[in-house]
């Protein structure tokens, strides 16, 4: 008997004033004890939607289910009451979500989180919880944990955050854990830790897994079977070989082939530096306080030093804490550090706040995740023109739209969706649009803070295509930052790579990624290219 049976679901989503949105339609799979079943598909198509309802963890009021079954263990789950459900979820059913930092209770320390489940499921003492706590930290390979019981989760690092959801979800030996996009905000090399320990307390457990990710690389190292969904159904199902060796739907073929690929344009031989950075630190020093009798500093960046050309991308890759984006941000005058900056001839560091800002139009940023960043309540248009009404006061309205309309076309959105607002868009969409922002002022230097990292494989080819192109028509300049080497590798003529501030190595893309020189270079090649 399958442990997991799901027949026909459908999910809809009432609107007001308008006909029920669809969801999911007809899902149906099944999962046996032992067996990963990973759910594959862009953005939209309906995989978390499809996971959460096995534990009426749907979000939204307005969810409804017009048909299905969801059977576990040969138990009804689908309508079922919240005290029915309860002997479930964390109990028989473990569930890790995508977001540690946004499903940890920022206000409790990890002790009382994790030993939340085992009170209301074991029904253990305080004393029998915490040393229950302690096996299952050291269980999910979080070594200092026990030293760490009174930490709140800002406290913790990424990797260390994600291995408390698991440990949370692992609490009461569950018999199908579902694991939804579990990597995702994770370097390539806590990546391929997570994986791994899944791995194994998969075979230790003998549980169901039900993965859902973005990551064919990942998905085809752990799941057994592979379901492709788009626009709520799945369109292919099969063995993990067949679907990424052999795919028969065309979207499921599109989505194997979306692969990172490619080189950027070469160089010309007589490329003009644009960007010369010399001995860049940067510290952050924190305040004595009431809670801490004496102040501290850490050294973000310590001695950074390299050139970038007209036209180069200069990728710089790196564990979370390595101080990729502080580097970045230090060179744009944006946080304070000390150094030599010298940008297109001119020496940065000893400019006044209002000089800089003749340069701001010059040196531009798109960041990781577009929603965030993206004003809700302006519309495209509006935040198009943004840098315009700052840096170009006297153009006219009639310039000004005419200038959103090119930059929009520029990165292949039609020009009638300047009328529209940021949460009516796709996660590439809205890329799209945090690039049109940028590009408008025209400028020679543009710093891109992970921005594939937040978008679905196929997407993610689309936006290395548009800003290849986009370099080869402007001569821009580009500072990669990224924790996914495959999308560096099709984006770079260089790599720099960081540890703790430091420069580790820097070389020629094909030098760090096919002969890395040092220990740290080699684990995130082995990472990202081989992963466990």
């Amino acid at each position: 008997m399958s442990l997991l049976k799901i027949k026909n679901l459908s999910v809809q989503f009432a609107r007001s004033g308008q006909p029920a949105f669809d969801a999911v339609r007809n899902v149906s799979f099944q999962i046996s004890q032992g067996e990963t079943l990973a759910l594959v598909g862009e953005s939209g198509s309906g995989k978390s939607v499809t996971a959460h309802s096995i534990l009426g963890l749907l979000p939204y009021p307005s969810a409804m289910h017009p048909s299905g079954s969801i059977l576990f263990e040969g138990n009804e789950l689908l309508n079922r009451t919240e005290k029915f459900l309860k002997k479930f979820r964390g109990n028989e059913i473990g569930m890790i979500f995508q977001e540690p930092m946004t499903a940890l209770n920022p206000l409790h320390s990890i002790e009382k989180q994790i030993s939340e489940v085992l009170y209301v499921h074991r029904n253990l003492s305080r004393q029998a919880a915490t040393n229950r706590v302690i096996e299952l930290l050291d269980l999910v390979g979080f070594k200092e944990g026990t030293s760490r019981l009174s930490a709140l989760p800002h406290q913790l690092s990424g990797g260390q955050r994600q291995r408390v959801m698991i440990a949370m979800a692992l609490a009461c030996e569950p018999k199908l854990l579902i694991a939804d996009e579990p990597t995702t905000a994770l370097d390539v090399t806590i990546q391929a830790g997570i994986i791994k320990l899944l791995k194994q307390l998969q075979q230790q457990f003998k549980m169901g897994l039900l993965l859902i990710s973005h990551d064919l690389n990942m998905v085809s190292q752990i799941a057994d079977r592979i379901a492709v969904m788009r626009h709520g159904q799945i369109v292919e199902i099969g063995s993990a070989d067949e679907i990424l060796k052999k795919p028969t739907h065309p979207y499921t073929q599109a989505l194997v082939a979306a692969e990172p690929s490619g080189d950027p344009a070469p160089l010309a031989a007589n490329a003009p530096q644009i960007l010369t950075a010399c001995d860049i630190k940067v510290t952050f020093t924190s305040k004595a306080s009431f809670f801490t009798r004496t102040a501290s500093s850490v050294q973000a960046v310590n001695g950074i030093s390299f050139s970038l050309s007209e036209g180069e991308t200069l990728g710089i890759v790196g564990e979370s804490g390595s101080g990729k984006s502080t580097l970045a941000y230090a060179l744009l005058r944006l946080v304070e550090s000390t150094g030599t900056i010298v940008f297109m001839g001119n020496e940065l560091h000893h400019l006044a706040f209002k000089q800089m800002r003749g340069f701001r139009a010059r040196m531009q940023i798109v960041f990781q995740d577009p929603f965030s960043s993206l004003n809700p309540r302006l519309s495209v248009g509006q935040i198009v023109a943004e840098g315009l009404t700052v840096h170009q006061k006297n153009l006219t309205s009639a310039e000004i739209e005419a200038a959103v309309i090119r930059s929009l076309q520029e990165v292949g959105l039609p020009e009638e969706i300047r009328f529209r607002y940021p949460h009516e868009f796709s996660g590439g969409q809205r890329q799209r649009i945090s690039i049109a922002r940028a590009l408008i002022l025209k400028p020679k230097l543009l710093v891109l803070d992970e921005p594939t990292s937040a978008l679905d494989r196929s997407i993610q080819a689309e936006v290395i295509e548009l800003l290849r192109n986009l370099q080869k028509r402007h001569k821009l300049s580009y500072l990669f930052i990224s924790h996914d080497l495959k999308v560096v590798r099709a984006m770079s003529h260089r790599i720099l790579v960081m540890r703790q501030g430091q420069l580790v190595e820097l070389g020629t893309a094909d030098q760090i990624i096919n002969n890395p020189q040092t220990d740290y270079a080699k684990a995130l090649k082995r990472a990202a290219f081989e992963f466990v």
